[in-house]
């Protein structure tokens, strides 16, 4: 399983991930799926320090690389997984290096209450 954190407790991630935890132990937000070459939801809506989850939903591999190069899932084979937190509030574009025509955009709000 591939993740990525930015600035949101990588201790404890690098721990689950190698207790082998499932996408169900690391809770994200969102969920974008890879199906039929398109991102799903898109634009997707978050607060900052929010996780979102993308899953290949395809059977050719696909990316997950932010348009400038913020991000980049590396090559996520079908029925792979991976997670992104977005640390800060902005409008977050992003395509699949291998296909450049699927595009897509994560929206970031502030952080609100308290346990943000």
């Amino acid at each position: 399983m591939n993740a990525n954190v930015n600035g949101a407790a990588p201790v404890a991630l690098a721990l689950a991930l190698t207790a082998g935890a499932s996408p169900a132990q690391l809770p994200s937000v969102a969920t974008v799926h890879i199906r039929d070459f398109k991102f799903d939801p898109t634009p997707v809506t978050v607060h900052a320090g929010d996780r979102v989850t993308f899953v290949n939903d395809d059977d050719e591999a696909h990316t997950v690389t932010a348009s400038d190069k913020s991000f980049d899932s590396e090559g996520l084979d079908g029925a792979g997984m991976w997670q992104h937190v977005f640390a800060k509030a902005g409008t977050y574009r992003y395509f699949c290096e291998l296909h450049p025509y699927m595009k897509a955009i994560v929206v970031v709000l502030p952080a609100t209450g308290a346990e943000r």
